[in-house]
């Protein structure tokens, strides 16, 4: 019964007949209060305590509340808002990602839940690269897009936000501030090709174990990219010798 409801709901709100879609989506919600009623008349078994939790936000929720419900199985999951045409929401954990400018290396990943401003990540990110690689290397010049605009840092490395023109910027620092847009197809490949798009573990630990293996099998490609043609080259440089000791 629940499954036709919903199934209704969304045929008639995908044929922009709202008043039917809101018709189903009331029962679906008078249905929902009657099964949490219904349970907690027969007594909450442990196993239930937590999804009862979650139903009884989904049933109170509005259209315009915060901090809402959008998969029972994994509450956690927050709606991201990306501002492009063709992809308006993404629903997930936001994850922050450092990246060095020479080789598109990452070196810190960091899984953030509650969706925050994308500036007040910065000051966790920094602590991350500090303690992995910058006490080993020195002080380095961190470079960020333009959502990074008053962010949160306070530490000793300089920040530079990027901006849409040069203006009085030196050439040189131009230059390393356009490096940064490389990160953007690192992002998309991870999601294409290393299972960042859709995470398959359960829970915010999940969703960190998942970020940080992905950032691990992107390295490992890079490495094996790098060790092929280190293999090829040496067997070129073989043959080569074959070759003129033959003719020899």
């Amino acid at each position: 019964m629940g499954r036709h409801l919903v199934m209704k709901a969304s045929r008639y709100a995908y044929a922009r007949q709202m008043k039917r879609a809101k018709a189903y989506t009331r029962k679906l919600r008078t249905n929902l209060g009657r099964v949490i009623r219904e349970v907690e008349r027969q007594g909450v078994v442990p196993e239930l305590g937590r999804i009862l939790s979650v139903c009884k936000r989904i049933l109170v929720q509005r259209v315009d509340d915060k901090d809402k419900i959008y998969s029972v199985h994994e509450p956690e999951v927050t709606c991201i808002a990306k501002g492009k045409a063709g992809k308006k929401y993404e629903f997930g954990q936001k994850v922050s990602v450092a990246v060095l400018s020479k080789g598109g290396w990452l070196m810190g990943v960091l899984c953030i839940p509650g969706n925050p401003y994308d500036g007040h990540t910065l000051q966790r990110q920094m602590e991350q690269m500090e303690r992995l690689y910058i006490k080993k290397h020195g002080q380095k010049t961190i470079h960020v897009d333009m959502g990074y605009r008053g962010h949160d840092y306070e530490g000793e490395h300089p920040v530079i936000v990027d901006k849409r023109r040069c203006g009085k910027t030196p050439k040189r620092i131009w230059r390393w501030m356009k490096r940064r847009a490389a990160v953007e197809p690192t992002i998309g490949h991870r999601k294409s090709e290393h299972r960042l798009k859709r995470n398959q573990l359960r829970g915010t630990l999940g969703d960190s174990i998942n970020a940080i293996l992905s950032a691990a099998a992107m390295n490992f490609g890079k490495l094996l990219g790098f060790l092929l043609a280190f293999l090829r080259k040496l067997l070129n440089l073989l043959l080569q010798d074959k070759r003129q000791s033959c003719a020899a």
